[in-house]
């Protein structure tokens, strides 16, 4: 990995979830942790937060969770979001027909390199209002949390 390691942002909100990751070739199995940190709400509902991916040296980078023959030419996100906003389907406000739900990654040191950037995302989501009133912010989290580990798993590493 030639991406320098951020440290995690803090303790996790909710128990975080673990991943063992398949390894190629000889290589031995690795586990890396899921969490996020605690969720802020805006005044236009938006519940903001940070998921990230670790280990013991800090923020993995995405392509650790990349299909073992290489990372795919899309960008990180184009894997990670549709597996995302599917576990979370029915709990998030729609508007327009389209999920209220945005996702970012901080850029990678090299772009012809999209897989390189930290497993750091940005999550925006509005609730749909029926859920949020009856999910607290502990329930979301897990439910958030839960779709972030599908989300690596379907990315293509994880076993």
């Amino acid at each position: 990995m030639t991406t320098a390691r951020l440290p995690p942002p803090g303790p996790s909100f909710v128990r975080g979830e673990e991943l063992a990751l398949r390894a190629a070739g000889t290589a031995p199995r690795r586990t890396i942790r899921i969490g996020m940190t605690a969720p802020s709400t805006t005044d236009d509902g938006w519940w903001l937060t940070l998921l990230f991916a670790f280990d013991d040296t800090g923020v993995v980078a995405a392509e650790l969770v990349a299909p073992i023959a290489g990372p795919p030419a899309l960008p990180p996100l184009m894997a990670l979001g549709p597996v995302f906003a599917g576990a979370l389907a029915g709990l998030v406000a729609e508007e327009g027909g389209r999920q209220q739900l945005r996702m970012a990654l901080p850029p990678p040191a090299d772009e012809r390199r999209p897989w390189t950037c930290p497993l750091l995302v940005r999550l925006a989501v509005r609730w749909e209002p029926m859920r949020a009133l009856t999910m607290g912010p502990a329930e979301l989290a897990r439910e958030v949390v839960v779709a972030f580990r599908r989300s690596l798993e379907a990315a293509g590493s994880p076993g």
